[in-house]
């Protein structure tokens, strides 16, 4: 009996043409949502959708699925956990999409440029005014790039005709590739300050929500740009709101909370506005449609699962140290303060060594929020390849009695950042970080870490700072290391230290580095 795929979405015909050719059985109605096909077929096997949701109810009325398509890249719209608890593999087709989103981030900006919305609004109605829509040119402008990704970095290649200067941020990227792709790599802040044009390209999660804040809005020239073709949720529509007039902010968005007809919260904002049509040619729906179909036959008839973005956990393995793995490497980008990583190399102590193929994708998302955790060892080593970073698994010597824990260091030019982590108690510990041993933190919550020379009242000058600002200490520890002669200070607080406080802090104390970690 042929395997049932059900396809509750508008795909190009070549979806239908590859898997029926290939033996399967289809039901493709565009018009009915994924919930009602799915009770008229309760025997599907396999399910390809775009940005409709495919919910618990959806998986719950298929007993026999086992694998769900996201024909694109973002797959938030698919309950990926608990497809994994259903023992439901999910896949996207990673790029399939990118030339499309690429290439309307480029008309966005020409058209805010140059005005050319409201210039044939305005000629249509019989009017003439010239003089009304004086543009400026593309040519010799700072675009910022935030998200070196597929779609970034076709967006570079697509603005080289134009003569500009490309800034890139990218957490996982290092400065040598992305001087090879012509991009010089800043800081969000720097980009914000120096750019013309902002375009975004980073996912929504939870670091990421409202990062696009009256503090980075406020750092822009006036006149300036911004294009959100990523994610609605990544910017703060209020600060926009706020500094759109004084900033004279051009800003061009496709992208809401919902996908559907009615009111939209930016309107009285965004200056073009489109119904997230970045995908929406018939190149990327048929390249989208044919990927789905392509890997479905392959998933079925060869077990090849290379894009499958909710791989489990093994047996024998705590999931808790995948957690670890991610969280250490998170807070090892925040104590690099932006600065490019070129190489990795990594050490999994006692029981965790077997498993340090199923650790390398944890570690990679914390790193880069854009790379799911639930990735394989192989798409995690080619994702740092195509970002220039090497990968060193280490032996370990486990006669230092470490037990199950974690080191990674990460290196940066000469500069090295080395932290190590367990698990104690049922909870997650950083051990150490470089020198400072001993610190056994619990990184839940605002952390904020100082490294200074150590000299006496330092500490007292940085509580004094933060009770000024009204945020209060919950925990605090200062380690030494008296062979360089400085400490650490680690303080949790009760909320979020501003960027402005910690400033103020590195400044008063000559502090070698400051920075806040929310885990």
């Amino acid at each position: 009996m042929a395997r049932k795929v059900i396809i509750p979405t508008k795909l190009d015909p070549v979806v239908k043409e590859i898997l029926t050719g290939a033996g399967f059985s289809v039901v493709q109605e565009a018009e009915t949502q994924p919930l009602d096909l799915a009770k008229a077929n309760p025997d599907a096997e396999a399910v390809i959708v775009r940005s409709e949701k495919v919910t618990p109810e959806v998986m719950d009325i298929l007993p026999s699925l086992k694998l769900v398509v996201r024909a694109g890249a973002g797959f938030d719209n698919i309950d990926i956990r608990y497809a994994r608890k259903r023992g439901v593999d999910v896949m996207n087709t990673p790029g399939a999409n990118s030339n499309a989103v690429a290439e309307e981030v480029m008309a966005l900006i020409l058209a805010g440029l140059r005005k050319l919305v409201p210039a044939d609004i305005s000629t249509r109605a019989g009017r003439w005014e010239k003089k009304s829509f004086m543009g400026r040119e593309l040519t010799g402008k700072t675009v910022g790039i935030l998200g070196l990704g597929n779609i970034g970095r076709l967006l570079v290649k697509r603005l080289s005709g134009f003569d500009v200067k490309v800034l890139g941020y990218d957490p996982v990227l290092s400065a040598d590739f992305a001087a090879r792709l012509g991009v010089k790599l800043c800081t969000v802040q720097e980009i914000f300050e120096q750019a013309d044009i902002v375009s975004l390209h980073i996912p929504e999660n939870d670091k990421t929500r409202g990062m696009i804040n009256a503090d980075l809005i406020g750092r822009m020239k006036k006149g300036a740009m911004l294009v959100n073709c990523a994610r609605a949720g990544i910017v703060d529509e209020g600060a926009i709101r706020t500094l759109k007039a004084e900033k004279n902010l051009i800003f061009c968005n496709d992208v809401y909370p919902k996908d559907a007809e009615g009111d939209k919260s930016v309107k009285d904002i965004a200056d073009i506005m489109l119904p997230h049509l970045g995908a929406s040619t018939k190149e990327a729906n048929f390249l989208a449609a044919k990927r789905a179909a392509e890997q479905t036959v392959s998933y079925f008839n060869d077990g090849v699962t290379a894009c499958v973005v909710n791989k489990g956990v093994p047996d024998g393995l705590d999931e808790n140290y995948q957690k670890l793995a991610s969280l250490l490497a998170s807070l090892g980008r925040a104590c690099l303060n932006g600065r490019a990583i070129s190489k990795i190399e990594m050490s999994f102590y006692g029981k965790l060594h077997a498993f340090s193929r199923w650790l390398l994708a944890p570690v990679t998302s914390g790193l880069c929020p854009e790379f799911d955790a639930f990735s394989g060892a192989d798409e995690a080593l080619k994702f740092l390849k195509s970002r220039g970073i090497d990968t060193v698994n280490r032996e370990v010597d486990d006669s230092k009695h470490y037990g199950e824990s974690i080191t990674i260091d990460f290196l940066s030019g000469n500069d090295r950042v080395s932290i190590r982590g367990t698990i104690a108690e049922g909870r997650l510990m950083v051990s150490r970080i470089n020198s400072y041993d001993g610190i056994y933190l619990d990184p839940a919550g605002d952390t904020l870490f100082a490294e200074y020379e150590d000299a006496p009242g330092v500490l007292g000058r940085i509580a004094g700072i933060l009770g000024a600002e009204n945020i209060n200490i919950t925990d605090i520890r200062a380690p030494q290391d008296r062979e360089s002669s400085r400490a650490l200070a680690v303080i949790k607080t009760n909320m979020a230290v501003p960027a402005s406080v910690t400033a103020k802090i590195a400044e008063t104390v000559k502090a070698v580095n400051v920075f806040t970690f929310d885990a």
